[in-house]
């Protein structure tokens, strides 16, 4: 039944987007998207979707939808997903990811509303040592 399977929520987990540094390349253009594994032991079998969707100047817009995959990322690691181009700001950036963590498959969607990448909103993104955006 339904009600036998429990519903356990993601914790110590996050995704975050932060600028590139001046000295890499395309750091005017383009920032860089980080899932971060805050968790004290690996996870598994972790699967990340990316899209974009919403509206540029009144026009429906959407991107494709990325799939990436690990085997396991390791406990207190940062893992860089995606670079993500400035243009596409205006749209939600959504991330879905599902993983396996002691005998339990999580999932959690991680989405970046238009306007939620400016500067305002940053703040210390831990494993990464630099500035961000961060969704736990």
């Amino acid at each position: 039944m339904i009600k036998d399977i429990p519903i356990l929520k993601v914790g110590e987990l996050a995704f975050a987007v932060v600028p590139r540094m001046v000295y890499e390349e395309d750091h005017e253009d383009f920032w860089d998207t980080y899932l971060l594994n805050l968790k004290t032991e690996p996870i598994f079998s972790v699967i990340v979707n990316s899209r974009g969707y919403g509206e540029i100047e009144g026009q429906p817009r959407k991107t494709t939808t990325l799939r990436y995959f690990w085997d396991r990322i390791e406990p207190m690691t940062a893992v860089k997903v995606e670079p993500v181009e400035k243009a596409v700001f205006a749209l939600a950036n959504e991330y879905w990811v599902s993983f396996s963590f002691q005998d339990y498959l999580y999932d959690k969607q991680y989405v970046f509303v238009p306007g939620s990448l400016d500067e305002i909103h940053f703040s210390d993104i831990p494993l990464l040592n630099r500035k961000g955006v961060m969704i736990r």
